[in-house]
Formats: structure tokens, C-alpha cells, sequence
């Protein structure tokens, strides 16, 4: 019975701009450590000339349809409009107005407003909400959509095509953050291979990402790591959009909720990230930086569970202290630079001496004499014959 939380041991970065002390305290909660990088910030578009502008050209005329694709923008929109003493005549113009919102937060918002939404999509995805506006005929309809961060040419553009008069509302935008310092240190780990999960809860985010892992030149390690090693896990389908275009398939919620998002990873990251092993009698499973034994949680140290993640690989079967030495983080070598690691088979037995420790003793690494060490797994079973999990030779167990 495994006592610790679902995500103990594992490492889980953030790249939430909003709601990212929510988010983090949620992941605390299941027992993840948290590393937070935030990839963009909101910039207020209040006081921009082009926000007022869009939305005196929308008061000029009636509007027959409005597409609203973010609760927080849609009320950004209406506190600029009140700033301006123009929020009544929005809010009438918007209730005479057929009204889309593409998820429960936008349909909320409309609704706090005293405003009903017509219609909103399952999905989430603004492309269901253009979907259902081309069934009809959208000729010289006048359509007001609400941006949310950054244009969306596919969007505005289908519509005029379709013979619609579009108006944009740019209420906000997305911009990378002032200081990409933490995000590339993120970047870092995911390549490096010591964070085990990413969370995005936008698609701007996911750009930003790539967009500083591209600037160091790492953004296609970056997307081997997300693709094999380190899971991507979304907010929704809009925020996933990005990454399943580069070959990566992340985890999302049903619902796009943090609480949502939080409950899938927790589920996900240990069926897909934990080994278990059976090792001399004890349940031992791997997690990114700590094992958990016999249900107990366990941190342990990098060096140390290089060691024990390459004795894992192969199960009961002995690692040469050259090879160990091969799997040890370059600081834990003399010289420790990025490049070839030197061979030291010292530093592998100071490895070995703090796993063991980490492990709390009970015989589960083995020194085999003048060949290396192994895990002590119990034996494997294929039908009623049992196989052997370690190579014959002089064995010296130790704690």
C-alpha cells in the first residue's frame, strides 16, 4: 500500500502566467515539488487607444452576433468600457446581440453581466464556435469577436470570407515574460531531464516555451524530452493545439479546469513516470527524484538515483562501474563539465554508498566482486518456471 501522495517525488513545472499560485498549491497539495517558470504575462490593453477605438466602432451600429473566448477578457472589456462611460451602451448593444461564449468561464462571465449567452460549444474550441456560425448564411452580418491574447487569422478570416463585417476587440495581450531566466532554467531541467512534467494552461504559453528553448538552440531537445520523458499536461484542447502539431501528445482534462488539470496529472504521471520494482522482498517504485518503499516516500539524492535508475533498466542483472560511472550527473564527477564525463569508478562507489543509505538499508544493491553491483529482484515467473534475473558469480551483499 503506497502511503505518499500521487505526485510525491515527482517534479512539476509551471508556466502559468494567471492563477499560478492556485495552480502550484494544488500540485503542493498532491505532494509535487513545484518549479515555477513563468513563459508570459497579460498586458492590459485599458488605456490603449486601439481597445476604445474597436469598441466605439462596435457602438456605432447594431451587432447581429458577438463571440466572447475568455471570461477574464470579456470582463476586462466591460471595465475599460465603464472607465470610459460607455459600459451601459455596451451592455444594451450586447443584450440585443445573439451571443457565443466558447467555454463555462465566458458563459459566466456574460451572465455576471446581465447578458445571456445563444449558444456555446462542448468542446471549448473556437473552431466548433465558427462551425456552428457557417451553417447559416453569414452574409453582411456584422460580428463582433473578443481576442483573447493574440490575433486569430483563422478565425476573423473564415468569417469574412463567409461574407461577414468582422470587428475585433483586442482586450488584452500576450507578451513573453520580463525575466525568461526561470523559463530557461525549466527548459533546462526538461532537456536535462530532472523535471517530470510541464503544465501549460495556454496556448501562448506553449509558444513562449519553444520560442526561449529556440533561443538557446534547444528547442528540438525540448521537444524530444516532451515527446518520450517529460509529460505535457493541458489545460484543454486549445492549449494542447500547439504541442500536438509538433508530434507531442499531451495529457488534458475533460473539463478545462486547474482542479481538473491537477486530478489527470496525478493519475498520469505515476502510471507513466513510476517504476516498480520488486527487489529482495520489498515494493520499491521510482519516481523522479525519491522512491517510494514499501509505501514509504524516500528523497534521494541525483547521483544516487542515476545509479539505481540504471540498475532498474535491468532488473537482478549486474552494471559495471564503468557504465555506472556514464549515468552520474556531470557535478557529481571530477572535472564535472557538460561534455565526456571522466571515468571514476570512486565516484560510483560514493554513489552506490548513498543510495543504500537513501534506501535505509535491507540488502536491495549488491556488490558483485570485481564486476559491479545489482539490484536484488526477486525472481521473475513465466508460467510455473521461474527465470533468473542475475548473472552467476561471487555475490557480497551489503546494506
Amino acid at each position: 500500500m503506497v502511503n505518499a501522495e500521487p505526485l510525491a517525488g515527482f517534479t512539476v513545472g509551471v508556466t502559468a502566467a494567471r492563477r499560478h499560485e492556485e495552480l502550484s498549491g494544488l500540485l503542493e497539495r498532491k505532494g509535487a515539488r513545484v518549479v515555477y517558470a513563468p513563459a508570459i504575462r497579460l498586458v492590459p490593453l485599458a488605456d490603449d487607444t486601439e481597445l476604445l477605438d474597436a469598441t466605439r466602432d462596435l457602438l456605432a451600429e447594431p451587432v447581429d452576433d458577438v463571440i466572447v473566448t475568455t471570461g477574464v477578457g470579456f470582463r476586462a472589456w466591460l471595465e475599460a468600457a465603464e472607465g470610459w462611460g460607455l459600459r451601459s451602451d455596451l451592455v444594451k448593444l450586447l443584450a440585443d446581440a445573439r451571443i457565443l461564449t466558447r467555454g463555462p468561464r465566458a458563459r459566466g462571465a456574460v451572465r455576471a453581466a446581465g447578458v445571456t449567452e445563444t449558444w456555446s460549444p462542448q468542446t471549448e474550441r473556437w473552431e466548433e464556435v465558427l462551425r456552428h456560425l457557417l451553417e447559416e448564411d453569414l452574409g453582411g452580418r456584422r460580428i463582433a469577436v473578443q481576442l483573447y491574447g493574440e490575433p486569430t487569422p483563422q478565425l476573423t478570416g473564415m468569417l469574412r470570407r463567409a461574407g461577414a463585417r468582422v470587428v475585433e476587440i483586442p482586450v488584452y495581450r500576450w507578451a513573453r515574460s520580463d525575466d525568461p531566466t526561470p523559463l530557461r532554467r525549466l527548459v533546462g531541467q526538461a532537456v536535462a531531464g530532472t523535471v517530470d512534467a510541464i503544465t501549460f494552461t495556454s496556448a501562448p504559453a506553449v509558444a513562449a516555451t519553444l520560442a526561449v528553448a529556440a533561443d538557446d538552440n534547444l528547442e528540438g531537445l525540448l521537444l524530444g524530452a516532451l515527446r518520450t520523458n517529460v509529460l505535457a499536461a493541458c489545460v484543454g484542447p486549445v492549449t494542447a493545439a500547439p504541442l500536438e502539431e509538433r508530434g507531442v501528445v499531451p495529457i488534458s482534462p475533460e473539463r478545462a479546469r486547474l482542479s481538473a488539470l491537477v486530478q489527470v496529472l496525478s493519475v498520469e504521471l505515476p502510471a507513466r513516470r513510476a517504476s516498480r520494482l520488486a527487489v529482495h522482498g520489498h515494493a520499491l517504485e521510482l519516481r523522479g527524484h525519491a522512491v517510494v518503499l514499501d509505501g514509504q516516500l524516500k528523497p534521494i539524492a541525483p547521483a544516487p538515483m542515476a545509479i539505481l535508475r540504471a540498475l532498474a533498466r535491468r532488473p537482478g542483472h549486474v552494471v559495471s562501474r564503468a557504465e555506472l560511472c556514464g549515468v552520474l550527473p556531470s557535478r557529481a564527477l571530477p572535472g564535472g563539465a557538460y561534455g565526456r564525463p571522466q571515468a571514476d569508478e570512486h565516484a560510483v562507489e560514493m554513489a552506490v554508498a548513498r543510495l543504500r543509505r537513501g534506501l535505509g538499508g535491507g540488502g536491495l544493491v549488491e556488490t558483485v566482486v570485481k564486476r559491479g553491483y545489482r539490484l536484488a529482484c526477486d525472481p521473475i515467473f513465466t508460467g510455473d518456471r521461474p527465470l533468473p534475473t542475475g548473472t552467476s558469480g561471487s555475490q557480497e551483499s551489503t546494506m
